[in-house]
């Protein structure tokens, strides 16, 4: 099968993917207690208010409708209007705010690869020593930290105590710097696990102690023969990583006062800003689909005896 048509099949198969993503978003609204439109209008809003906020989302046509209008506006790009300042939703996430939390994760993502990709070939090609064991207790520390206690901690130290970085916002170099390496340390702690156990399987295979046998030099029986084969698993590993960045930055983007989807999505569940919050979902949804995707046809381009079917 050539990569075009399986880009295509795949791309199909992602229909009632978004479908349902579309719907779960869709019952956001109404799986909130309470009457939406006294939610979004306020307690205090008169009968005349609620009947006029009622109408404007919608809410006395039955549900089915409701779903229906809702896709049909979806797949045509309106996702609706916000109730705090009447802006389309489409433009309060793509205007800035998806592409800061889209520069941060990929930031973070290369930086996690690079850190834990090193560190689980050294701690492969070294197992059982000293090294191995300090670089697999550093990576169950990244593991275990909460990245909004990693985050506090840095602002602490390079930003309070040393004055060498910025506290918050997002715009320049070093700006980045504690954001990316918050959001980064848990990614690289997973990359470099998973980098470690997959560089010991493919380390053990016949192949390699034959390429070994026959004098080729162990910088390239290490990275042209097992780390091509180790890393895919890896790329997995990295997809889902990126796919959580994306999502997941919430906590990062609010220690350091970034404008991105996260933060935009906590601000809005706090106002009862329920269209921008089934925006921000629905688009950080089929982010991860997309990303999803690509993992898949990168496995064909680390391995061409791996079928695209």
């Amino acid at each position: 099968m050539s990569l075009g048509v399986y880009i295509a099949r795949r791309l199909l198969q992602m229909i009632p993917v978004l479908l349902g993503v579309v719907f779960l978003v869709f019952s956001l609204l109404h799986l909130v207690p309470g009457d939406p439109a006294m939610i979004m209008a306020g307690e205090q809003a008169s009968p005349v208010q609620l009947e006029r906020m009622r109408e404007r989302l919608g809410l006395n046509d039955p549900l089915h409708i409701q779903y229906l209008r809702y896709l049909g506006n979806a797949l045509q790009g309106d996702l609706g209007s916000s109730v705090r300042n009447n802006r389309a939703v489409t433009q309060e996430i793509f205007t800035s705010r998806y592409w800061t939390t889209l520069q941060l994760a990929t930031m973070s993502i290369m930086l996690a690869v690079f850190i834990g990709v090193t560190a689980g070939v050294v701690s492969a090609v070294w197992r059982h020593s000293l090294l191995d064991t300090g670089i697999m207790l550093v990576a169950l520390f990244g593991l275990s930290m909460p990245s909004f206690w990693l985050g506090i901690m840095l602002i602490f130290w390079f930003s309070v105590q040393l004055f060498w970085l910025p506290a918050a916002g997002w715009g320049t170099l070093q700006q980045a710097v504690l954001p990316v390496i918050t959001l980064g340390t848990a990614g690289a702690a997973v990359i470099a696990r998973m980098t470690r156990s997959s560089m010991l399987e493919v380390i053990g295979q016949d192949y390699i102690r034959t390429a070994r046998a026959k004098g080729v030099r162990e910088a390239i029986v290490i990275n042209k023969h097992a780390l091509r084969n180790a890393l895919i698993p890896v790329v997995t590993v990295v997809g889902l990583q990126f796919g959580f960045f994306l999502g997941g930055s919430v906590l990062t983007e609010t220690v350091f006062a970034i404008n991105g989807l996260g933060r935009l999505m906590v601000g809005a569940i706090a106002a009862r800003d329920f269209p921008v919050v089934q925006g921000a979902v629905l688009v950080a949804s089929v982010s991860f689909m997309v990303v999803n995707l690509v993992v898949d046809v990168t496995y064909r381009f680390l391995n061409k005896r791996i079928e695209l079917s």
